[in-house]
């Protein structure tokens, strides 16, 4: 294989509209792939970017301005919230990156692919953290000896540690990103994608392919599942009077592993498959590969709208939550009110302030004195 068909194979699996499997371009033409790409990314993008800037962003200003994070969870929902908008602030890149081609150079390329794959690792482990904290909780207050060692971990004090331990770790899963993210022309335009050394091309990339599956999926959902599960069990146990709180609760257990497995099987299925055909060479049929790439750009999609679903699955359930974004609500619509009042009646409005200014100043004056 010379160096073109070398940039062909060895491809990124950010960029939807990648070669994944264009061993040999002049044979298996993928122009109509390409096409589909440029319209269909695009809007997904958009669509995900707008949804997900609008629940992330209220999420991280509530917890910064109004809500003190008071336990791991906070922590947890505001560290996934930054991971899930740094996610988002990717997709314009990729979005011009299928509708015209690469056109910012090569370490905005690096830069990019390393933020899209660790924060979209960190977003995963953190929903496993959650899950846990949220079944440690629950054994804390049923005063249970299991798992001690991790209810010592999972505390107020150590929170920053588990959160950068899973930073690190994302972290470590975007390294082969930032390094090897090369700006190459292919098929008539520039494309961003990590090229892989000849030695290590077909198991290193296969091996960081099954990390991912094994990080940013089995892990998560593994955890998610236990816990749950036992959290279940334990709602199970409520008297009868307490019925409807337990199947409302148990409902949202259920949305949340089920809104994960449909948004994110799909795509770690296409991952393990790609990653066995890096290795074994599994499809020779050119329609067979523009069916895959087609599929991997629907699949990737059809993951990253599990950011816009966070804010609702996780922070919007909660009751505390609620009421603070209640009042953030409130505050920015009496400040709305002030503003047009101001405009209708200056004059007014300039003598009430000057009485208020005087109000205030004799009370902090009262309040120095005390």
């Amino acid at each position: 294989m010379d160096v073109s068909e070398q940039d062909d194979y060895y491809y990124h699996e950010n960029i939807s509209f990648n070669f994944s499997y264009d061993d040999y371009p002049s044979l298996c033409e993928k122009g109509d792939v390409r096409s589909f790409a440029a319209v269909f990314l695009p809007i997904m993008y958009t669509v995900c970017l707008l949804v997900g800037l609008a629940g992330n962003g209220l999420v991280v200003a509530v917890y910064a301005y109004y809500k003190r994070l008071k336990t791991m969870t906070d922590a947890f929902l505001t560290h996934l919230a930054v991971a899930d908008l740094l996610l988002l602030f990717t997709l314009p890149f990729w979005a011009a990156d299928a509708a015209r081609g690469w056109e910012l150079g090569e370490v905005v390329c690096k830069v990019v692919s390393a933020c899209y794959t660790v924060n979209f690792t960190c977003c995963m482990l953190l929903l496993a953290c959650i899950s846990l904290d949220r079944y440690l909780a629950l054994a804390r207050a049923q005063g249970k000896d299991q798992s001690r060692w991790l209810q010592r971990i999972f505390t107020r004090r150590h929170c920053w540690k588990v959160c950068l331990v899973v930073w690190a770790t994302a972290f470590v899963l975007g390294l082969p990103d930032l390094i090897l993210s090369e700006v190459r022309w292919a098929s008539n335009r520039s494309v961003c994608l990590a090229i892989y050394p000849a030695s290590m091309a077909r198991g290193g990339k296969a091996a960081l392919e099954i990390a991912e599956v094994l990080l940013g999926f089995l892990l998560p959902l593994l955890v998610m599942v236990i816990c749950y599960c036992s959290v279940g069990q334990a709602l199970k146990g409520l008297p009868v009077e307490s019925r409807g709180k337990k199947w409302k609760a148990l409902r949202v257990l259920l949305t949340v592993v089920g809104v994960f497995v449909v948004t994110q099987l799909p795509y770690n299925v296409l991952k393990v498959y790609r990653a066995m055909d890096s290795v074994y060479a599994i499809v020779t049929h050119c329609g067979t590969s523009k069916v895959l790439d087609q599929a991997a750009q629907v699949t990737e999609s059809l993951a990253l709208t599990h950011c816009c679903l966070n804010p609702i699955l996780y922070a919007f359930v909660g009751t505390s939550f609620r009421q603070h974004m209640m009042k953030v609500a409130k505050k920015f619509g009496e400040r709305r009110r002030m503003r047009r009042k101001r405009r209708e009646h200056p004059a007014v409005e300039e003598e009430m302030g000057m009485s208020f200014n005087s109000h205030t100043a004799s009370q902090v004056t009262n309040t120095f004195s005390i």
